[in-house]
C-alpha cells in the first residue's frame, strides 16, 4: 500500500476511516467492556479527534505502536496490566480487518473462556506449498488439514501476556499471537472465520472491501 499520504487504516470509505468501521463491531458488542487502540504515534491526535466525532465510549486508551506487529501487540497488552484480572479475555484484532461480525466476536469470547485460546481461522481454498529457499517445493500438505489464521485472536489475558513477556526477555519476534504460542508449544483452539474476513494490505484489498461493504449495505437497504 502506498501510504505516503495516509496509513491504510485511515483510508476512508464514505468519509469514514477503515479503522472506525473495524472499531464499530467492538464498540457495539455487549460483551466488550473496554477497547485499547494501538496506533501509529504521529496519528494519535488525529485518531482522538475522529473517535470524539463518532462518539466512541469504550475506548479507554490509545497507545503508540512499535516498529513491528509483535511489538505493537506487546504495547497494547502492557497497557492492560493494571486493568485486567485473571479471568479477563482479550481479543487481538487488526485495525484493517473491518468485515467481521457480532457472531464471530461472540464465538471468540466463548471459546477463549472455555479453553483460554481462540484463533479465528479459514479453511485454505487452494493447495499450500512449503519451500525453504523460495525456489524448490519441499512439501505439499493435505489441503483439507490446512487453514489460514485470521483475527480476532482471543486469549485469557494472563496467559497471552505471560508469553509476550517471555518473548520480550528472549528477544523473540512473532508474526502474530498464534505464531507466538505455537513457538512455545501452547495448545490452541480454533474458531471458524466468517466469510470475507479480509485484511486490507494492498490497494486491491481496499477496492474489494469497498465493493463488499456497499453490497452488504444495498442488501440491508433494498433487501436484495
Amino acid at each position: 500500500m502506498n501510504s505516503r499520504a495516509k496509513p491504510k487504516q485511515f483510508l476512508e470509505l464514505h468519509g469514514k476511516p477503515v479503522l472506525l468501521y473495524t472499531l464499530d463491531h467492538f464498540e457495539e458488542h455487549q460483551e466488550i467492556d473496554h477497547i485499547i487502540v494501538v496506533c501509529l504515534e504521529n496519528w494519535i491526535n488525529e485518531l482522538q479527534l475522529m473517535l470524539h466525532r463518532y462518539d466512541f465510549k469504550k475506548i479507554i486508551k490509545i497507545v503508540p505502536g512499535g516498529s513491528t506487529g509483535h511489538e505493537s501487540i506487546y504495547n497494547g497488552l502492557k497497557a492492560m496490566e493494571n486493568i485486567c484480572n485473571k479471568d479477563d479475555i482479550v481479543l487481538i484484532h487488526d485495525g484493517v480487518r473491518p468485515l467481521i461480525s457480532e457472531e464471530l466476536i461472540s464465538e471468540n469470547i466463548a471459546k477463549a473462556k472455555k479453553y483460554n485460546t481462540a484463533i479465528t481461522a479459514e479453511a485454505a481454498k487452494e493447495s499450500v506449498v512449503q519451500s525453504r529457499d523460495g525456489a524448490r517445493i519441499d512439501h505439499v500438505p493435505e489441503r483439507s488439514t490446512m487453514y489460514v489464521a485470521k483475527a480476532p485472536q482471543s486469549f485469557n489475558y494472563p496467559l497471552i501476556w505471560k508469553y509476550y513477556q517471555m518473548a520480550q526477555k528472549e528477544g523473540l519476534l512473532s508474526i502474530d499471537s498464534a505464531h507466538l504460542l505455537s513457538i512455545y508449544g501452547v495448545e490452541m483452539h480454533m474458531v471458524k472465520s466468517t466469510p470475507n474476513n479480509m485484511k486490507i494490505t494492498a490497494p486491491t484489498d481496499y477496492y474489494i472491501f469497498r465493493a463488499l461493504y456497499e453490497a452488504m449495505e444495498n442488501k440491508q437497504i433494498l433487501g436484495i
